[in-house]
């Protein structure tokens, strides 16, 4: 009997990205939203025009299957009253439509779940799912920084409470504001990385943190200011980035005097940063996505559909 598969679809603000599981293997494509050189972001309704131009290339690459047994797609970026965003339209007509056309089940669930199960499928952890103990995960992004009590459930394979979250500035936002300022591309995540790992210099960082929030609006305008003051770019570049990790670090201290020493799981496409995962994991350990499970995708998606048609579990 050839092995079932699993499709999962996500079409979040800036990346496209449909995915397969198939007998424990993942087959995953995405494309990345076009942004104009200079720009911070998209508005939703081009994201949405460009999510519904690219998810047919993307499933074209994947599609057909030879036993699709379930879709599971994100229609929101997490799962609390009043989460919603215009692009996750696409992908969920898109999976309603292969759904039906296909005559399987159709689940859906949020962006944020998505990002967690990744990283649990990429860390070999799925038995997390079927335990009853809870464990603590960072979704670190452009649109959060939030750190979470996350629980196995069996309706929602996972639930998800708030421990603590930034303040103001999102970690991505940040990330992508200084590399404008320094003329990088957006999204600039990637460049940003490679400019701070020129850099010799060393810092002292200690981030406003209240009650395990960080804010990160005063790293923006510290930065600019050392832009404006003519410091190295790469320096600048480690800063924001060594700034970031400590603010994380400070979640992660916050969430384990709360809560103890639960394993600790590291998703978003922040996380993927080899600098910030070094800093953090010395301290902490605790398990990270890899690179391309950590930024934008569907293989969460995939696993909630596999989890939830018993196939996992």
């Amino acid at each position: 009997m050839a092995a079932a598969d699993y499709l999962g679809i996500d079409a979040s603000n800036y990346t496209t990205s449909a995915a397969v599981i198939s007998g424990g293997e993942l087959r995953s494509e995405k494309l990345l939203l076009p942004v104009a050189e200079g720009e911070k972001g998209l508005r939703q309704s081009d994201a949405l025009f460009h999510h519904t131009r690219q998810l047919p290339e993307l499933l074209e690459r994947l599609l057909p299957v030879e036993n699709l047994r379930a879709v599971g797609v994100s229609t929101r970026p997490r799962n609390v009253e009043g989460s919603y965003m215009p692009c996750f339209l696409a992908g969920a007509a898109s999976a309603r439509a292969i759904s039906a056309a296909a005559g399987v089940p159709l689940y859906s669930s949020s962006h944020q779940v998505g990002h967690i199960l990744a990283a649990i499928w990429s860390v070999k952890r799925l038995d997390m799912l079927f335990s009853d103990k809870a464990f603590i995960a960072f979704h670190v992004s452009g649109g959060t920084t939030d750190c979470l009590l996350v629980r196995p459930d069996p309706e929602e394979v996972i639930t998800c409470e708030e421990i603590s979250t930034s303040l103001d500035l999102k970690a991505g936002q940040a990330v992508d504001r200084v590399g404008v300022a320094l003329g990088l591309r957006f999204p600039c995540g990637a460049e940003l990385e490679k400019l701070a790992l020129k850099s010799t210099a060393e810092f002292k960082i200690r981030p406003t943190v209240r009650d395990g929030r960080p804010s990160l609006s005063g790293l923006e305008n510290i930065c600019k200011k050392m832009i404006l003051n003519g410091e190295k770019s790469c320096d600048v570049a480690l800063y924001c980035l060594k700034y970031i990790e400590a603010a994380i670090s400070a979640m992660t201290e916050y969430a384990i005097g709360k809560f103890g020493e639960l394993p600790l799981i590291y998703a978003g496409g922040v996380m993927s940063d080899g600098i910030i995962r070094e800093g953090i994991s010395k301290r902490f350990g605790g398990d990270f996505a890899e690179p391309s499970l950590s930024s934008d995708n569907a293989c969460g998606m995939a696993v909630f559909a596999a989890v939830k048609d018993g196939s996992i579990g």
